[in-house]
């Protein structure tokens, strides 16, 4: 019967997608690696792995029992980390994907003093509009916009993402002020389109106590919001962007918001990331670090 060393490599191997990546963080060579998964395999009589010469993904039975092994190789590793004394000095791979904006803006700065801090800890984020499955991608945490669903997942609130409508003094100086929603029909709106399923992002605004949501017509629809907010300042139109992505060109006077009576109410950011129980020292100084200030 294979021992816990088999799960563990197992785990690894589905965190890092490679039998030699995971060989790396274990400290063991990919053949032990590769050997421990088979002895599992043969063992449960399932196969985890599409293997490649590339890389490995996990089968459907691989995804479920990653789910459950998971989270007790992270407890494990909790536990041993403490009881060594180590609590306050995490070590090893932290693996995150955030929002491109709001990651490159905000946690990675926080992400830079963290391994600044902390010598022995390695840094793997990814950057994507687009849903993640933490549990299958194998990362330690997530952070996500907008209100959360049932699940076994655990969230805790970073901030929130407010949408503020913007555009250039020069436009609105050409083609006026609009002063409700509805005045939007004789304006030029730039769109983004949604990576996840390709449409146009819906404008929100509030209306008294509810919400109101439509696709502005527009001849410029972009998947970026940052450039969004660079053709905004270049007066081709008006936008509507999370406030992080234009609170510098609203500070220099580039853009000026526009029917700020109507802004709907913000969006919680989070960090979902699998347990609550024996969370790693990494991901608890991940959390500590992305705290909002107090």
């Amino acid at each position: 019967m294979t021992g816990f060393q088999g799960f563990v490599a197992f785990a690894e191997t589905a965190r890092q997608g490679s039998f030699a990546a995971a060989a790396r963080e274990l400290g063991l060579s990919p053949s032990a690696v590769a050997k421990s998964v088979a002895r599992l395999e043969a063992d449960l009589g399932v196969r985890l792995f599409h293997r490649t010469t590339r890389q490995v993904t996990l089968t459907g039975e691989g995804q479920e029992l990653y789910a459950r092994c998971r989270r007790i190789v992270d407890e494990i590793e909790a536990v041993r980390a403490e009881a060594e004394g180590v609590r306050g000095q995490p070590s090893g791979t932290l693996r995150l994907n955030v929002p491109t904006t709001y990651g490159r803006r905000v946690v990675v700065p926080a992400l830079t003093r963290l391994a600044a801090r902390y010598p022995k800890l390695a840094l793997e984020v990814g950057f994507s509009d687009q849903w993640v499955d933490l549990v299958q991608q194998g990362l330690d945490a997530v952070v996500r916009v907008g209100e959360l669903g049932n699940s076994t997942l655990v969230a805790r609130r970073l901030g929130e993402q407010a949408l503020v409508a913007c555009a250039s003094p020069a436009y609105l100086r050409k083609r006026g002020t609009p002063k409700a929603p509805s005045d939007l029909d004789g304006h030029d709106c730039l769109v983004f389109r949604l990576p996840s399923n390709g449409r146009p992002r819906p404008w929100q605004f509030r209306d008294g106590r509810r919400t109101v949501q439509f696709v502005p017509s527009s001849r410029c629809v972009m998947n970026d919001g940052e450039a969004i907010v660079v053709a905004a300042t270049l007066a081709a139109g008006i936008a509507q962007v999370p406030d992080y992505m234009c609170a510098e060109a609203l500070g220099s006077g580039r853009l000026v918001e526009v029917l700020s009576a109507y802004r709907p109410k913000p969006m919680p950011i989070s960090l979902v990331y699998p347990s609550a129980r024996h969370v790693t020292p990494r991901l608890r100084a991940l959390i500590e670090a992305l705290a909002p200030a107090r």
